[in-house]
């Protein structure tokens, strides 16, 4: 289906939904009206009023726009308001709008100035919103790289100076006509006089029309108020529960730099980041479906960004009684927001499953099945907790870990074996680290503030690969502070306040590394110059080193490396991305979803599903001195994380509240090395021992079928995104008939031949195989299935290869293949 066709059914389905809300009448028993009082300067502005009505319960009603509410003006001559609450000017002066609703009365001041429209029209303030608002600087339209018909604005607005030459200057002036602006091609395209492909945008009689005309009557001024910017923009409310079905008025308001406040609900652009939960008109109005959960409403205004969060609940709540009991800090954070919704949490996972869920979690191993009894048969209350401890201490933690780091710090071989020495020398240094539990701060600074060459300083290595400028500013602010910054590169950020002044502020942090050859061709010998500033190459500009959203270092000595601020700088308490950043990452890992999806993208439009963990995970990060092993002890004694994944009623559509474990399969190398346990048959790769586990290996250079059909990285760049987990007919495939994996189930000395030849009774040797793959016991039904099985294939003399089937088939289980 064609896009306006997506957004004609988006409009109907929003239009069916503001009907239902308006068609159910509302009884508060308190009117409460924003904004108290209105300025308004100009025939063209527009102001929007917000009516909310508090029920006895104490729950929150949107009322603006109710059939049952009554607006007046007391003025009809300075304000006129219609049925939806929005005021427009119609002379200057002073008035009241009153505000009416069973028995409630309320008043909003209104000030209207210039109603003469005696003020320059400005360019950047009032021109470039409408251009934005209409699409008309889209990617999809004339803000791609080669414009459209001839005509090419920056995107998004990036460049005012730019789109203003487009329009005056281009094509010999011919798009603005100041003796006869109604001729104008900037009117008669958008009002679809003559033909234009973006269609019909807005009618000579609106606000935008009048507002263009003006400012090409005017002879089309560029900024007369001087470099008047928006500042920042708020919505109100700025979270608000809605019921399914149910509507919520949003108001935007923009902060000036001159000190004033405009009303810009209807200048702005609305976004949802979950259509599934609720939709936003042009308008701002929000319209909730019948899902349950959160949904951001972005609100995008003169390169700001702001967020309404719209909660979505069921109607009936769970029992408290219901929730279980912890002495965790993370559960109330957990289960409040999941009570709030009405979703209820999924039962406490078994002994078994959370053995085997913790061990591959945070080991990347099956865990030992005599262990794995032993931890099923104790009573001891806090058995899971001191399992988890076990878990951190094991080198097999520091052995997964590693393997992750070194896969989004892009450490491979680039020259085969030539750079191979330093690409083993970074993987050991990253999990030396791991397992020593060096401080994250001390981590990241290491590798970014790293000297010398490779031998003697193994961080180096990271240079490698992050060779230029921008590569080292992409990665490290997606990589360290969650920030992709890429797109500031050019222009700016479409959901964020970040623009070029940002990103060369933060490259000329690193403007002074110096590359020397180093012990291979390719990994440099890093060192500082005396100076060095980053340059933006469209404008020529240069810019001294700065943090994101942080004011310009002073001058620098030729001694001083402005990457040592950095490092400062990213364990500062009050730095708002470092500890945020990796408390995602790491829950990412342990519960499959970012509170911030994706993980390494977090930004204003694009809220975390429970703000008020994520503010205590990286509060509580820095108050234990980044403490990684601590973080991961801290999320894996949560009952949050103990939570069985089969749904309950009520919860089988929540993804981003963890109202249960979220199945996932196991990454490449750790069911190559589970495959290896359970075959009894370990996979062996070139030149390394032959215990060598898949998580072990220091980078991607080795081959393995396996691993490259399930989705390992190559290492290409910093996002995670690049571990596939998404399943394939190929890995069913070689699951089923692999020639590697057939070798392994025959070996002569893998678990098949030892089992056949084991003089223990055939229900033990299965129960056995069961602990080892699955952590459990097998059921009566399956230890039926699988003795029947061995029975039948004795009475042919192929013991061996009955132990070889059973295997064979538990490999292929989803419960094998999958953590949950």
């Amino acid at each position: 289906m064609s896009t306006a066709g997506r957004k004609a059914i988006s409009c109907l389905v929003l239009e069916w939904l503001l009907l239902s809300a308006l068609a159910s009448p509302a009884c508060p028993a308190s009117l409460d009206v924003e904004p108290a009082e209105v300025h308004l300067t100009g025939s063209d502005r527009r102001a929007q009023i917000l009516v909310t009505g508090t029920r006895a319960d104490g729950r929150t009603i949107d009322l603006t726009h109710n059939n049952s509410l009554q607006y007046k003006s007391l003025n009809p001559e300075v304000a006129e308001v219609d049925h939806q609450g929005r005021i427009r000017p119609t002379g200057s002066g002073n008035t009241s709008i009153t505000v009416h609703h069973e028995g409630e009365n309320a008043k909003v001041r209104v000030v209207v100035e210039d109603f003469a429209d005696h003020r320059p029209v400005s360019f950047i303030s009032e021109v470039m919103p409408i251009l934005a608002r209409q699409g008309c600087n889209s990617g999809a339209c004339h803000g791609k790289a080669s414009g459209q018909n001839g005509f090419r604005l920056s995107l998004l607005g990036s460049d005012p100076r730019f789109d203003y030459e487009s329009l005056v200057r281009d094509g010999r002036g011919r798009r603005v006509f100041p003796a006869a602006p109604g001729a104008s091609l900037l009117l008669r395209k958008p009002t679809a006089e003559i033909g234009h492909g973006g269609g019909r945008k807005f009618a000579r009689e609106s606000p935008e029309y009048r507002t263009l005309a003006r400012w090409i009557a005017q002879g089309m001024p560029f900024d007369p108020r001087q470099g008047t910017s928006v500042l920042k923009i708020e919505v109100s409310p700025a979270r608000r529960r809605i019921a399914p079905k149910g509507t919520q008025q949003l108001r935007v308001t923009a902060q000036l730099s001159d000190g004033s406040e405009a009303d810009v609900t209807h200048q702005a652009q609305y976004q949802s980041n979950a259509l599934d939960l609720a939709l936003v008109d042009e308008s701002g109005q929000v319209a909730t479906l019948d899902g349950v959960g959160e949904a951001a409403i972005m609100a995008r205004f003169g390169g700001q960004v702001a967020v309404s969060r719209v909660i979505v609940p069921r109607n009936n709540n769970p029992a408290r009684e219901d929730l279980p009991p912890s002495t965790n800090p993370i559960d109330p954070l957990i289960f409040g927001k999941l009570r709030e919704l009405g979703i209820p949490p999924s039962a406490t996972c078994t002994d078994a499953e959370f053995a085997r869920r913790s061990a591959l979690d945070l080991c990347g191993i099956l865990p030992d099945p005599d262990e794995a009894a032993a931890f099923e048969a104790s009573h001891e209350p806090s058995k899971r907790e001191r399992w988890v401890d076990r878990l951190l201490e094991r080198p097999e933690c520091a052995d997964l870990f590693a393997m992750k780091w070194s896969a989004i710090l892009r450490n491979k071989r680039s020259l085969g074996s030539l750079s191979q020495p330093g690409t083993f020398a970074f993987h050991s240094w990253i999990r030396e680290a791991l397992a020593a539990n060096l401080p994250y701060d001390r981590f990241a600074a290491a590798i970014l503030t790293a000297k010398g060459d490779s031998a003697a300083s193994p961080p180096v290595v990271w240079f490698r690969h992050a060779k230029t400028l921008e590569e080292q500013v992409d990665d490290t602010a997606q990589l360290f502070l969650g920030v992709r910054l890429q797109c500031a590169r050019c222009h700016h950020h479409p959901f964020e306040s970040w623009g070029q002044d940002d990103y060369y502020g933060f490259a000329a942090l690193f403007a002074r590394i110096g590359r020397k050859p180093g012990p291979d061709p390719v990994t440099p010998r890093i060192f500082v110059i005396p100076e060095g500033r980053a340059t933006d190459p469209l404008t020529g500009k240069t810019y001294a080193p700065r943090v994101l959203g942080g004011s310009a270092m002073p001058d620098l000595g030729p001694r001083d490396d402005p990457r040592e601020a950095l490092a400062e700088w990213l364990r500062r308490p009050d730095n708002p991305f470092f500890a945020r950043a990796i408390v995602n990452r790491y829950w990412k890992h342990l519960f499959g979803r970012g509170l911030v999806e994706p993980e390494d993208d977090m930004r204003a439009s694009n809220p975390p599903s429970n703000p008020e963990l994520l503010d205590f995970l990286a509060a509580d990060f820095i108050r234990h001195d980044y403490d990684l092993k601590q973080l991961l002890r801290l999320m894996a004694t949560s009952r949050a994380y103990d939570r069985s994944s089969l749904p309950v009623p009520g919860n089988e559509r929540d993804r981003q509240n963890f109202a249960r474990y979220a199945p996932r399969r196991l990454p490449a190398e750790v069911l190559l090395d589970a495959i290896g346990t359970v075959t009894g048959s370990p996979e062996v790769f070139a030149g390394l021992p032959r215990d060598f586990r898949a998580t072990q290996l220091p980078d991607d250079g080795f081959a393995s079928t396996l691993l490259e059909t399930f989705g390992r990285p190559k290492r290409e760049s910093v996002c995670e995104c690049e571990r596939s987990t998404e399943p394939s007919l190929s890995q069913s495939l070689l699951l089923l008939n692999s020639p590697s994996l057939q070798r392994q189930l025959s070996a002569d000395a893998g678990r098949a031949a030892l089992l056949a030849n084991d003089p223990r009774p055939d229900r033990d040797k299965v129960s056995l195989l069961y602990r080892v793959a699955l952590s459990r016991v097998p059921s009566d039904a399956e230890q039926a299935v699988c003795l029947a099985h061995l029975d039948r294939l004795r009475s042919d003399g192929r013991v061996r290869q009955a132990y070889e089937d059973l295997i064979w088939t538990l490999i292929n289980t989803k419960e094998f293949l999958f953590n949950q």
